[in-house]
């Protein structure tokens, strides 16, 4: 390994597994200690722990509900008692009910917000800080259901979509404190909250994903964790404000008209 973390600290909300397993792997064996969040699942996060333990780092293990600020407070409470510093903050977690816009509830949208927006921003309030004035890293996470419509998705697109406007955001206004603040915005992942969405129906579904992708096939959880350790490290010291696709040309294609390609070309 380049050890290109080494005595970095980071921590990645929702690390238990999917996405942000793989990026607390992928950093830790890059030389980072790792705080490892998680809200329900403790037996998938200490298993994680026990990984990255075994690399020789050092490691803490958070559970907080991200809705709740008071939880959020608490668990940057324990970074700064074990650490008193951070450079790394991803915020990875998300969550929602999938549902059309005609059917969600007030609480329905209350909780997507409040887990993926408003944490954030009182996250990052409280990372700063541990960033002093060495600067840092933070990371936020996107999707495709923000510059495309997903069934069902409306809700957390949204959310999603306010989460890269405030990264921006972030960018402008700590950029002067050299951190610099970028998105990552995955295609379709092959993660546990990727079969849940689709059911019964998830091999059509990745079928038909990997079918107008270029490269051929749904991105995996390491696809995204490379990326993340890309910015995280000092290669990325002058990307700032950005929103990295990481989607295997995806966004690229045209989508339900890439069924037309063969007739227009024997035309």
């Amino acid at each position: 390994m380049t050890q290109r973390l080494q005595g970095k600290r980071a921590l990645i909300t929702g690390s238990s597994r999917g996405i942000g397993r793989a990026t607390a792997l992928a950093m830790a064996e890059e030389g980072a200690d790792i705080a490892i969040h998680y809200h329900r699942q403790a037996d998938l996060a200490h298993q994680v722990a026990d990984e990255i333990r075994q690399m020789g780092r050092d490691v803490l293990v958070v559970a907080a509900n991200l809705e709740d600020l008071t939880d959020v407070d608490r668990m940057f409470d324990q970074i700064q008692e074990r650490w008193n510093a951070l450079d790394i903050f991803m915020a990875n977690a998300a969550a929602t009910a999938f549902k059309p816009l005609s059917e969600v509830k007030p609480y329905h949208v209350e909780r997507t917000y409040r887990l993926i927006v408003q944490s954030l921003i009182h996250s990052v309030q409280r990372a700063v800080p541990l960033m002093g004035e060495r600067g840092g890293r933070i990371l936020t996470m996107s999707g495709h259901g923000t510059p495309y419509t997903i069934p069902l998705y409306a809700t957390i697109g949204s959310a999603k979509g306010a989460v890269e406007t405030i990264t921006r955001y972030l960018a402008y206004e700590l950029g002067p404190k050299q951190i610099t603040c970028n998105t990552i915005a995955p295609g379709v992942v092959e993660t546990d909250s990727a079969r849940f969405y689709m059911g019964e129906r998830y091999p059509q579904f990745e079928q038909a994903v990997s079918r107008e992708t270029p490269l051929g096939r749904l991105g995996t959880p390491k696809d995204v964790a490379d990326v993340a350790l890309f910015l995280a490290s000092d290669a990325a010291r002058f990307i700032t404000g950005q929103i990295i696709r990481v989607d295997g040309g995806l966004t690229i294609t045209s989508g339900p008209f890439e069924v037309t390609k063969g007739l227009m070309t024997e035309a």
